[in-house]
């Protein structure tokens, strides 16, 4: 375990600590479990499920209701396609189709290898550049099938995950 991840855990175990038996703590836990892991594994529930008192079936009930909780980590490569109107007149549905064909996951999953993670989102405020994606901080637009093919491709290659420019 890296430094800076232990420092995180060690952050939400104090957490933990600080909130026992503390009335309205649930959310506070489930935000503090996914910062320091990046989502909220099921060892998380159960020490929350101890401080709070109430059961892991009713606390996944919570993560399940948010759409801020995951109970899945995220993929090194965070891909966000617009789908709103600009991007959706504009081909938003066959981008993501390519996506899907490409990485072999659907919305809202991540890669058998972690590398990759498909998110849908409602705007990227960038309608002048319909269809658009964007690959962790990094925007693509104007895409067509084989743009969106050529970035993907250049992504998987560089161990970095980010497209070489």
């Amino acid at each position: 375990m890296e430094v800076a991840e232990k420092k995180e855990v060690n952050a939400f175990k104090k957490d933990l600590i600080a909130k026992r038996n503390q009335q309205g703590s649930l959310i506070p836990l489930l935000q503090s479990a996914q910062d320091s892991y990046g989502y909220i594994p099921e060892k998380a529930i159960h020490y929350i499920s101890e401080i709070v008192n109430i059961p892991p079936s009713d606390i996944y009930g919570v993560i399940t209701f948010y759409a801020q909780f995951r109970l899945q980590p995220l993929g090194d490569n965070v891909i966000r396609i617009c789908e709103g109107t600009a991007c959706h007149v504009n081909g938003a549905k066959s981008i993501l189709s390519v996506l899907q064909e490409e990485l072999n996951i659907s919305v809202d999953e991540t890669t058998d290898d972690g590398k990759f993670t498909l998110q849908s989102v409602a705007c990227l405020g960038c309608c002048s550049l319909a269809p658009v994606i964007m690959i962790n901080e990094e925007t693509h637009g104007n895409l067509t099938a084989k743009s969106l093919r050529k970035i993907i491709k250049q992504y998987k290659r560089n161990n970095k995950g980010e497209a070489k420019q």
